[in-house]
């Protein structure tokens, strides 16, 4: 009970704990837990299954990865071989990278899928851009030589 992090946890400890350390039936505990004796039941016959080595422990809806494209490590390994120039602190820019993964996995990606995958794996965009691509420096200039911050200091 110590080391649950959840109420779910908490309940499961309880659910087994409860029986053996103050006699209650299975309604009682059910009671204690908030839980219907049903759930009580299965949460017990769950945990001695786990702890027998009979099944293994549920996992959360994250851990399942059920619309993945392939595992965490296939996609690490993709990664190393697309971004090798990136690791040493090239450039990296997606729309360009995008049809080596798609190569290597052998399905097309959306691009939010790409940008997904390279955040799963701790990349992201260190330096902001300093400007506009399609920006105007003469008249950037301009509004720095007269921008209204400038009119309040004198």
């Amino acid at each position: 009970m110590k080391s649950a992090r959840t109420a779910d946890d908490l309940r499961l400890a309880q659910s087994v704990l409860l029986p053996l350390a103050l006699g209650l039936s299975i309604e009682q505990t059910a009671l204690a837990i908030g839980r219907s004796s049903g759930a009580t039941c299965t949460m017990r016959t769950r945990f001695a299954k786990v702890a027998a080595g009979e099944m293994l422990a549920p996992r959360s809806k994250r851990e399942l990865r059920n619309r993945a494209n392939t595992n965490l490590a296939r996609e690490r390994q993709i990664l190393d071989q697309v971004l090798p120039d990136a690791a040493t602190g090239g450039v990296v820019i997606i729309p360009r990278i995008k049809p080596a993964i798609e190569a290597k996995l052998g399905k097309t990606l959306a691009l939010s899928s790409v940008y997904r995958m390279l955040a799963r794996h701790g990349w992201r965009k260190l330096a902001p851009d300093t400007h506009h691509p399609q920006g105007d420096p003469e008249a950037r200039q301009d509004w720095k030589k007269n921008s209204p911050a400038l009119w309040t200091r004198s």
